[in-house]
């Protein structure tokens, strides 16, 4: 297969409609598809941004030789289910249990999707009530209900889980179920909040129609399990939902069932995450740093975003899930605690940029649950969500201050701000100005200051005093590993449970989460063929 590659002004690769084209391919073919036979496809497209100037570059090759390579048949085919359709019965709709659903209807299963949220007609009410009044729901909200926290992230699909499965048949479904095309060639692809709740419906619409069902308000409390594995499900209101195979795809909010677990005698592991705070800055002051701009974002070029990782004292300190023309985001499941992330819509064309900034934070960091030290990193990141409730005063608003004052080195008294000294800040339902460096233990502190520092060393302005800082950054993965084994991917103590996704700690972000799911399915299917399971 050959391939060329091509530079372009950021400009005619972003925005050709500014050009009379109506997308990019429209753009490749009309200048270069003479050059080459069989018809013309992207590849990729990327934002070179070193040197003096940002650029774009496409890479592209023949249709005809990219078919034969990988082919291109419709993603996603499902069997027809038998009367006797083995089921699975999946906990949680978040990006793995949805697709873990359609896996399961390929091989002729029928699955039934257990949620304790609803469905996103009503999920939209439960999160407008939360960001204009602060009211929460602990069973809807940004992380509980139809798609899980994926459905208001902003849909970033770039990882580096490249051996864990097909990236490119999961990128052409989601554009069969509605993402746009540019995905498939995006160096770091990208759905947006506008855009995800619609993909998700019409992936329910596939499965219901296909034979699958979905339960929302349905959370599960308690496991019938004895020496031969789990029996049956029961839910909050007591009713039992006797089953063969039980596949977990709850996210990292929903601890209760590390709880229930643990009350079933299945081991549970610690497991390290990284935890901090979310920085938002205009965003045309990070266009001017990434561009290396003196005057103004040319019209038409895409928002910049960032990527940085500093070293302190052994431990990284570093940049998470960086919202480019995005907002941040209340996103507890629980009154009593306060957690911040952040979201972009689909055209990033809010004017500020957010990001997380975390610490890499261990067992050795927190103190020790001597009964239960696998909860010992999750008693400490809910002691933080509380403490910053505390601080923020209730209603879901989050402590704040300025990112100089939080960066203040250790050692040295903060500045107490008022809120006329504050930046505007998008998180709603509010900030409440705090002395947001004494939310952690100074070490964690510490650390996140001295990576600021180090930080603003290429970046001057980072330290602007249009920059707010809001707390915590708190979840940025499990702080508990569900342990499975390594070839069948079920539980070491339970054959017939099948811990999946970023609640069971083996996924970081919407795509890992789908490919650990697909490859969590193919094992179960390969295992139960083998005890002889029917689909018929």
């Amino acid at each position: 297969m050959s391939v060329r590659e091509i530079y372009l002004d950021p400009a005619e690769a972003y925005a050709p409609h500014s050009l009379g084209y109506p997308n990019l391919q429209a753009l490749m073919e009309d200048r270069y598809a003479s050059e080459i036979s069989g018809g013309l496809t992207i590849l990729r497209r990327s934002l070179d941004a070193r040197g003096s100037g940002a650029r774009a570059l496409i890479r592209f090759a023949s249709s005809s030789s990219i078919e034969a390579s990988k082919g291109r048949g419709h993603p996603f085919v499902p069997q027809q289910l038998g009367p006797n359709a083995p089921e699975l019965h999946i906990v949680g709709a978040g990006p793995a249990g949805i697709f873990a659903a359609l896996r399961c209807l390929e091989y002729g299963w029928r699955p039934i999707i257990l949620e304790r949220g609803q469905a996103i007609r009503e999920r939209r009410r439960e999160v407008a009530l939360l960001s204009r009044e602060g009211h929460l729901n602990p069973d809807s909200n940004y992380c509980f209900g139809e798609g899980g926290a994926g459905t208001f992230s902003d849909g970033k699909l770039y990882t580096r889980s490249t051996k864990r499965g097909d990236i490119d048949s999961v990128l052409r479904l989601l554009i069969e179920l509605g993402a746009h095309p540019e995905i498939a060639y995006e160096a770091h692809p990208h759905i947006g909040t506008n855009k995800l709740p619609a993909l998700i419906q019409t992936a329910r619409q596939w499965i219901e129609a296909a034979g699958g069902c979905f339960r929302f308000g349905s959370r599960v409390e308690e496991l019938d399990i004895d020496k031969s594995g789990i029996k049956a499900l029961v839910l909050q209101d007591g009713q039992r939902i006797p089953l063969d195979y039980l596949m977990l795809c709850t996210g990292h909010s929903a601890r209760d069932v590390y709880e229930m677990l643990d009350r079933c005698g299945l081991s549970l592991e610690p497991k390290a995450l990284a935890m901090g705070v979310r920085l938002e800055h205009p965003q045309e002051l990070v266009n001017r740093w990434r561009y290396r701009l003196r005057s103004e974002t040319p019209q038409h070029w895409p928002v910049a975003s960032y990527s940085v990782v500093e070293q302190v004292g052994g431990k990284g300190v570093y940049s998470f899930c960086m919202c480019p023309g995005g907002v941040m985001a209340p996103c507890a499941t629980d009154p009593s605690q306060v957690v911040t992330n952040g979201w972009s819509p689909s055209r990033r064309n809010n004017g500020t940029a957010n990001s997380g900034w975390v610490t890499e934070i261990g067992l050795a960091d927190v103190p020790l649950d001597k009964a239960r030290p696998a909860f010992s990193l999750l008693n400490f990141q809910q002691s933080i969500e509380r403490r910053a409730a505390e601080m923020g005063g209730g209603h879901q608003w989050a402590p704040a201050q300025r990112l100089h004052d939080f960066a203040t080195p250790s050692g040295t008294k903060a500045k107490a701000v008022d809120s006329h000294s504050l930046a505007a800040c998008s998180y709603r339902p509010g900030i409440t100005p705090s002395l947001l460096n004494a939310l952690y233990p100074v070490e964690i502190q510490s650390r996140l200051a001295a990576g600021l520092h180090q930080w603003a060393k290429r970046w001057p302005a980072l330290m602007t005093t249009d920059a707010v800082v809001a707390g915590p950054e708190s979840r940025t993965s499990s702080p508990i590993r569900i342990p499975r084994l390594d070839d069948l991917l079920h539980h070491p103590q339970c054959a017939n449970l099948f811990p999946v996704g970023e609640g069971a700690g083996y996924a970081g972000g919407i795509m890992s989460a789908i490919l650990d799911a697909r490859r969590s399915v193919d094992a179960l299917i390969q295992q139960s063929t083998k005890a002889g399971l029917s689909t018929q």
